[in-house]
């Protein structure tokens, strides 16, 4: 621990120039009186540091005591600065461990390119969750990533109690990982499942527990051949439905914004007229049932066609309308139990 900090101290004085005893205490997490120690303890190993006192004082290196790594362009020290954006780091516990390594390179880096690379955090900023999407709560309370990461990394067999979307218990298996992959903000573990790759989300692994058994890899197989398998087993589009919908224009530039990636033929007149009249669209969805997202918009937005799709959202509107009607609910506030009247 001492010798990551004393390393610590060397790498923020080369980067810094002169820095108070202060502000390393506060970067660093001890107190001003270990700075001065580990000072000493650098100057006696032959580290050329001295401090400074008065009002401008500090700890400095003697001039020209740096190493520099040759051969990095501008752009590719930005590219390394630009994984402090990224945020799976976090999620994987090396926050940390990422801050200190960006500081040894940033001590590395040749001078002109110092500048360009502290400003990519000021002018760069990743966040990978989607609009209007907080934070995902854990759907168990099982493990962190840190027991997944630790198979993964010791090639050692897994042991999940996991549980399946709309599965009520939860099911255990014995897997094969092949690493970990952060794709939209979700972690997923790659893992064969009786010689099969399969996916399991992060957040639905209730418990997890590393055998002493080693793991049982596919030979020729790595990560990213197994991922983009996967990957295409979900992403692959099924022949779609053509469906044709009716929008009220005034709706339709939000209509737009959450739907039109289902969008296939939009009318060119579409955003010219009054806000209560009827706009066509033609869109495309996987299944007839798939139409049910558009309720969100009421009486905004009618489905002409097909009629497997109409009777998808009378059914589901009815469902609903019998919900409300016939269905007592209850004051929160009071308790008391009450009948909606028709």
């Amino acid at each position: 621990m001492k010798a990551d900090r004393l390393l610590s101290i060397l790498l923020l004085l080369q980067t810094r120039g002169r820095v108070s005893a202060t502000e390393l205490a506060e970067r660093l997490e001890v107190s001003v009186r270990t700075i001065y120690r580990d000072v000493e303890s650098l100057s006696a190993a032959g580290v050329p540091v001295f401090t400074e006192r008065g009002r401008h004082g500090g700890i400095n290196l003697l001039p020209g005591y740096r190493t520099d790594v040759t051969g990095l362009t501008a752009d590719e020290a930005r590219a390394l600065f630009v994984l402090s954006a990224q945020g799976a780091h976090s999620d994987l516990g090396l926050d940390g461990a990422l801050g200190s390594a960006l500081r040894k390179v940033m001590a590395a880096l040749p001078a002109p390119h110092r500048p360009a690379a502290e400003r990519v955090s000021e002018r760069i900023l990743v966040d990978p969750a989607r609009w209007m999407q907080g934070a995902q709560p854990a759907v168990g309370s099982g493990p962190d990533l840190g027991e997944l990461q630790y198979a993964v990394f010791a090639d050692r067999r897994l042991r999940l109690r996991y549980r399946h979307g709309g599965t009520p218990a939860p099911v255990e298996y014995t897997v094969d990982p092949y690493g970990l992959v952060s794709k939209a903000s979700v972690w997923y573990l790659v893992a064969d499942l009786h010689g099969e790759p399969r996916l399991f989300r992060a957040d639905r692994v209730l418990a997890a527990e590393t055998t002493e058994e080693a793991v049982r890899r596919r030979p020729g197989l790595g990560l990213g051949e197994v991922w983009a398998a996967l990957r295409e087993q979900v992403e692959r589009i099924p022949k779609e439905v053509p469906v044709r919908v009716r929008v009220r224009r005034g709706r339709l530039d939000m209509f737009l914004r959450i739907h039109g990636g289902r969008v296939a033929e939009l009318p060119p007149e579409a955003g010219a007229g009054p806000a209560e009249e009827w706009v066509e669209v033609a869109m495309a969805f996987p299944a007839p049932a798939a139409v049910l997202s558009l309720l969100a918009f009421g009486a905004e937005i009618e489905v002409l066609s097909p009629p497997a799709a109409r009777r998808e959202l009378a059914r589901a509107a009815a469902e609903a309308l019998r919900l409300y009607q016939d269905q007592p609910c209850r004051d929160q506030e009071s308790g008391v139990v009450r009948t909606t009247s028709r």
